[in-house]
């Protein structure tokens, strides 16, 4: 077959103790999944969760032990860290309940959603989407993909981000208000899960401003780490 153009390379992340990579399909984030980081961004109580999309080329891979470089975005005069455990798929389908979810997890890594609040917060006063605010180059940096059988208690694990060696977030995955099962039982309904789509599954408390200059450290316990710096 031939192009009219030449086809993007795929998007992938490499995976802890082996030489195989993850291609990546679709990156499906959710929003409020913590209830004390609802809080910080003005609301209350365990909504209905809701989802949004960042395109698969927005991710930053990290290798293993590797500092990467985040270039400090357009348009923004406050960009933000979100930490965030990531589930990835290795087995799609639609309508999976939440008891079966983990037969359709391939792995676990960390990941940022990083945002330009002031462009997402423009967005939501005038009731628009906030693509501008959340979708740009580099906004879905991802570390290494441990795979499931040896992640660990994920759902209990520790997860934090550190900026310039001091604590910003710092929290346990078992305080996510939707767990990992009713995250993907919720998705599948909406749409057919795929292998290698990545799903962020939300933020901890403490979202803060970065800029050039800083260097940011995140992990979940139990899984590959990533460290970046904001350029």
């Amino acid at each position: 077959m031939s192009y009219v153009i030449t086809p993007p390379a795929p998007v992938s992340v490499p995976v802890v103790g082996s030489k195989d990579r993850f291609p990546v399909n679709r990156i499906y984030c959710v929003g409020r999944n913590y209830v004390e980081h609802a809080k910080e961004m003005g609301f209350t109580g365990r909504e209905a969760p809701f989802f949004f999309i960042k395109p698969a080329d927005t991710c930053l891979v990290l290798e293993a032990g590797q500092t990467g470089t985040l270039h400090y975005p357009s348009l923004t005069k406050d960009f933000h860290h979100e930490i965030e455990l990531v589930a990835c798929i290795g087995t799609g389908g639609k309508n999976i309940k939440a008891a079966d979810a983990k037969k359709h997890i391939y792995g676990y890594a960390v990941g940022l959603d990083m945002t330009r609040r002031d462009l997402q917060g423009e967005q939501k006063k005038l009731g628009r989407p906030w693509c501008i605010g959340k979708t740009f180059d580099e906004a879905a940096p991802i570390g290494p993909i441990t795979p499931a059988a040896q992640a660990g208690d994920v759902e209990n694990a520790e997860i934090y981000v550190q900026v310039n060696g001091q604590d910003r977030q710092r929290s346990t995955v078992s305080k996510l208000i939707w767990n990992i099962g009713e995250i993907i039982e919720h998705l599948s309904t909406a749409w057919e899960l795929r292998p290698g789509d990545l799903i962020y599954t939300g933020t901890p408390e403490g979202v803060a401003a970065v800029v050039p200059g800083d260097t940011l450290s995140g992990g979940v316990a139990g899984l590959e780490p990533i460290t970046l710096k904001v350029v």
